[in-house]
């Protein structure tokens, strides 16, 4: 049956709806836009450079190539290559981040509300793990040269099982892509979540709850 115009036109509208939520960062306009850091981003990332200064160093990121600090308690750190860092990305719906980890070493339950991601090991036995919005637990250790995808918005962390450093390169498709922490945004935020809410969710006491909040500040 022939839809009519009205038909059409809703479902031309619909169509752009739903690839628009599936896409990530708008796609670009222009073979490159090297982000202007000096002045506020807009919806499409920074405002683009004059493009008769742009030089192959703007395409080049370096900041990844030693390896991050990991004097901590998690005994793990990330040196991120987000547009802020690495204006080259702009536009492209792109960043990237090393991930070191001592033995041990942990990367905490987090998520990234504006992007998916995929992690390579480079060097050493990881477990990675996904959770779904079901509640569905995906986990396991990946090792040297195995790649993981993680969908956009769900919680996952990984966590170093070898007993040498591990090292993962990430990438994501946003170039603002956004970190939040699971602990620390319930146990860390200001002002502070009410202890009734923490309590009724974590099924925590009182002392419980001042003790863990004291690692946030």
């Amino acid at each position: 049956m022939a839809l009519s115009k009205a038909q059409a036109v809703l479902a031309a509208f619909l169509a752009l709806f739903v690839f628009s939520v599936v896409s990530s960062d708008p796609d670009p306009l222009q073979d490159f836009c090297i982000g202007d850091l000096n002045v506020v981003p807009g919806i499409n990332g920074f405002p683009c450079r004059n493009s008769s200064t742009v030089t192959v160093d703007d395409f080049i990121y370096s900041e990844i190539v030693n390896s991050s600090n990991t004097t901590n308690i998690n005994r793990s750190g990330a040196i991120f290559g987000t547009v802020r860092r690495f204006p080259g990305l702009n536009t492209l719906g792109l960043s990237l981040a090393r991930l070191d980890f001592l033995p041990g070493g942990f990367i905490p339950p987090h998520t990234h509300p504006r992007g998916s991601e995929m992690v390579y090991v480079e060097e050493g036995s990881v477990y990675a793990a996904i959770v779904t919005t079901d509640n569905r637990l995906f986990a396991r250790v990946i090792n040297r040269g195995e790649v993981m995808v993680i969908p956009r918005g769900l919680i996952h962390w990984q966590m170093n099982v070898g007993r040498t450093n591990a090292k993962i390169i990430a990438i994501l498709n946003s170039q603002f892509p956004g970190i939040q922490f699971i602990a620390a945004s319930m146990f860390g935020s200001r002002p502070e979540v009410p202890s009734e809410v923490l309590k009724k969710t974590f099924f925590l006491d009182e002392r419980t709850i001042e003790q863990v909040r004291s690692k946030f500040v």
